[in-house]
């Protein structure tokens, strides 16, 4: 954002929450007789701020210090710059929150003024009619808030919140789908300084007729911005589409509205309709221009987002069919879930398997293979085929299993590292369901008996895959309790940067030892809904494996 203040063609800083400079363009260097060296760094208001006689200002009556507190756009005019010479310096400025890196700071846009002809200071961003410096101010903030977020919803409430009531009393997003369809995704009224939805006139719009040459119609097509006001709509035959945007100048009350087109760079995406209803000056093409600007910043972060929501629909797909189908088994429930990463626009090497073996008994897996991209899903991939290509072929407990695919990963997978448990499940001649393991590295498996109490099976732990291949791994038993529930599961279910892993353990335990009494799929959906760490930022694999309540 530094560098883009030399695009602003006004003196221009951005401050930190002290107060201190972070950044100046040119025009500012050149208005306060300072070079940037000396004024970044420096606390705005010991070295600028001067009253008319040139005297400090206390700091209780900085207008310019109560705008960074209180975080809302405030313009003041009549105020004095010193500059670097020690003469005084009337300006006009205007200060806009915004966000830099994560940190909240504040844009100040500053101009020299004739303080005969601008006495005095005006509410910022308040009123329909915005001065250059209020505009200037608006675009830059627009900028900021739009392109911050990929979340197509978050932008467009954040452009709802910009505009109201800056601009405009109401609101309204019209957008088009894939199939060019119209849909209605926002109408809101700023009352009383609180900004409302209206959803009852939300929702799917009628298609836009391609010889129409009422507003809306144009502006979804990308043909022109125009205004409009209620006679737009008076002794003409409508469409189905200029009936509704009729009843809606109708419903809100709107005595004048510019409605321009959202268009990216490839398309138009929808069209943004701005009214009035209670201010009383009408829209003029200077405002239609300012709208226009605004837009197009809209459309641009609402490409972004797109594109990266898209991302992410292909990379779950992908993760999702590198996942296998679980294998039906008469006697035992199984079910599997995978939840993507918080930023599931990279796929991961998180994975869970089952399938029968040669001898009769039921292989389970559960994995992760450390990375988040195409490499760690194609050695997931990998490890998954050759783990069950040894497990059909080779009738061995699951330590010798381990032992050969960890031999084999370091020759054919290129994989970096991972962890995971495989395991049998086996029905002995005694009676009862049989689990044998063992654990490379991985969180250990939970076991919530038909009572209620549940442990973590410690035992069978080894160390991580590729971290000492030659080092024989051991094996555990574990007889299943008849009613008794089985979760293998990956670290993203416990881990988060907030939190250890003993809270995560903890968390797990208790929330699925009160949910066990549920049939196994919305047992399986509340455990990750409900035990999932708090800003988990990994995605995560759950196996439950639920054996019948009589052998």
């Amino acid at each position: 954002m530094v560098a883009a203040l030399e695009a602003v063609d006004v003196g221009a800083h951005l401050l930190d929450g002290r107060g201190a400079i972070l950044g100046a363009n040119r025009r500012a260097e050149r208005l306060l007789g300072r070079s940037a060296p000396e004024l970044i760094g420096r606390d705005a208001h010991d070295l600028l701020h001067r009253n008319r006689h040139g005297e400090t200002i206390p700091r209780a009556q900085c207008r310019l210090r109560k705008a960074i507190l209180s975080g809302a756009p405030t313009q003041v005019s009549g105020e004095w710059s010193e500059r670097g010479d020690g003469s005084l310096l009337p300006v006009s400025w205007l200060a806009t929150p915004c966000v830099l890196e994560g940190h909240k700071v504040t844009l100040v846009l500053f101009h020299t003024v004739d303080v005969a002809v601008r006495p005095g200071s005006r509410p910022g961003g308040a009123g329909p009619s915005l001065t250059e410096l209020e505009r200037l101010a608006l675009l830059a903030e627009t900028t900021t808030q739009l392109t911050s977020t990929l979340e197509v919803n978050e932008a467009l409430d954040r452009l709802i919140h910009l505009v109201l009531p800056r601009l405009a009393d109401w609101v309204v997003v019209d957008l088009l789908t894939e199939r060019d369809e119209v849909w209605r995704f926002a109408v809101a009224h700023a009352e009383n300084g609180t900004v409302l939805r209206r959803e009852d006139l939300e929702g799917p719009m009628p298609p836009v007729p391609e010889e129409s040459l009422m507003p809306l119609a144009r502006a979804l097509r990308g043909a022109a911005s125009a205004l409009a006001g209620p006679e737009t709509y008076r002794g003409r035959q409508l469409s189905a589409i200029s009936e509704e945007q009729r009843r809606l100048f109708e419903v809100a009350g709107l005595h004048s509205a510019a409605i321009v087109p959202i268009r990216g760079p490839r398309q138009v995406m929808g069209a943004l309709t701005l009214g009035r209803s209670e201010q009383p000056d009408p829209f003029t093409a200077a405002d239609v221009a300012l709208v226009e600007d605004v837009s197009r910043r809209a459309a641009l972060a609402l490409e972004n987002a797109r594109l990266y929501q898209g991302q992410r629909r292909v990379a779950e797909t992908m993760q999702r069919h590198l996942l296998p189908q679980m294998p039906y088994v008469p006697e035992l429930e199984m079910t599997v879930r995978y939840a993507p990463a918080s930023d599931a626009s990279q796929v991961g090497g998180d994975w869970y398997d089952a399938f029968p073996l040669a001898d009769g008994a039921t292989a389970l897996v559960v994995g992760d293979v450390v990375g988040h991209d195409l490499d760690a899903a194609a050695g997931m991939a990998q490890l998954r085929n050759m783990l069950r290509a040894y497990a059909w072929s080779q009738q061995k407990p699951p330590s010798k299993i381990v032992e050969w695919l960890d031999e084999a990963a370091q020759h054919i997978a290129e994989i970096p590292m991972a962890t995971l448990i495989f395991a049998r499940v086996e029905l002995p001649e005694e009676g009862g369901y049989l689990l044998t393991w063992t654990n490379a590295g991985h969180p250990p498996p939970l076991l919530i008996n038909r009572d209620g109490t549940a442990h973590y099976l410690d035992q069978g732990h080894g160390v991580l895959l590729s971290a000492a291949p030659e080092q024989p791994r051991p094996d555990a038993t574990a007889v299943l309790p008849p009613g008794s529930t089985l979760l293998l599961y990956t670290d993203g279910l416990i881990e988060s940067p907030d939190s250890s892993i003993d809270e995560g353990l903890r968390r797990l335990r208790e929330e699925a030892t009160s949910l066990s009494h549920r049939p196994l799929d919305p047992f399986t959906d509340a455990v990750l809904d409900r035990a999932r760490a708090p800003g988990s930022e990994d995605d995560v694999a759950l196996l439950t494996l639920r054996v019948p309540d009589q052998p």
